[in-house]
């Protein structure tokens, strides 16, 4: 039913990611990813840029928890974190300072016919994808579901194409940047279609044994997750990792609306006043607000 489906302007917010090194996390995606310090309290980074209007648009929360264990590699959590530019420069030179950095370490790349995407794990082992849509005139659908695939795309070609010399000096504060995805490994792909699609309300875009892809407003995806190293998995403990992940709608009457359909699925939520907070089925957090909220950095 139309009124359960999340509003076409649903966007991803900040993800938290609990940290043993705050320094070395906060240089990272400071310095090479090209993410600006917004605030920074104690234990506490917020990383993101500022929109033409001043106001904040945050990417990533550091919280240090130096006392946690890192995750399992067959653990549920988090796959990667997708950071979407706006044009190939901006991607071009976060790729080329991402690279250069002797904390990361790049994964690989990738042409996904709807965009084209670079792969790393930061210093604590957490995915990032650094990527770039292409319009979306140029997306192929069927039957409501993207044509997406992995086809080769090189480095160091996409590089000496796209890379300019503001780019050697550095990633370009950021330009553009924002959360377009996040991925997540599950335990299993039927009951993260039951939380993600039925409860929460995402439209399936991409459907296949080991993954699901959902999104809001035609979006190629907003949120995956994969069985593939994590197939069985059961709920997480806190650990180091994700600590949470933020969707944002665009106003109150759209975050009242998921609460009451969450609440009729048997989700009780965490209220605030200002946002909701659900646990997936494999303990992730997940927080919905509003475009309003989310600026309040």
């Amino acid at each position: 039913m139309t009124e359960q489906l999340l509003a076409d302007a649903t966007a991803m917010g900040a993800v938290t990611l609990n940290v043993a090194d705050l320094d070395a996390m906060t240089s990272y995606y400071r310095d090479a990813v090209g993410l600006e310090a917004l605030s920074a309290d104690g234990s506490r980074v917020t990383l993101g840029r500022r929109r033409p209007d001043a106001t904040a648009l945050p990417i990533m929360v550091l919280e240090q928890t130096p006392a946690l264990r890192h995750a399992g590699p067959r653990e549920a959590g988090l796959f990667h974190t997708a950071i979407l530019f706006d044009d190939e420069s901006a991607l071009a030179a976060a790729v080329y300072a991402t690279a250069r950095h002797p904390r990361g370490r790049f994964t690989g790349s990738a042409d996904h016919l709807v965009s084209k995407a670079f792969y790393f794990d930061d210093p604590e082992g957490n995915g990032v994808e650094l990527y770039w849509d292409r319009l979306r005139t140029e997306w192929s659908w069927v039957n409501g579901h993207i044509t997406m695939g992995s086809e080769r795309l090189d480095p160091n070609e996409y590089l000496r194409e796209h890379l300019t010399e503001d780019g050697i000096d550095g990633p370009l504060a950021g330009a553009g940047a924002q959360v377009g995805h996040v991925h997540l490994s599950v335990g299993d792909v039927a009951t993260a279609r039951e939380f993600y699609v039925n409860r929460l309300g995402f439209d399936e875009t991409v459907s296949m044994p080991t993954a699901l892809f959902v999104s809001a407003g035609g979006y190629h995806h907003h949120m995956a997750m994969n069985v593939w190293n994590s197939l069985g998995a059961g709920r997480r403990q806190q650990t180091l990792g994700l600590g949470r992940l933020d969707i944002v709608v665009p106003g109150d009457d759209d975050l009242g609306e998921i609460g009451e359909r969450m609440a009729h699925h048997g989700s009780r939520g965490r209220d605030d006043g200002r946002s909701l907070a659900f646990d997936d089925p494999w303990n992730n957090v997940v927080r919905i607000t509003t475009a309003a909220a989310e600026s309040s950095v």
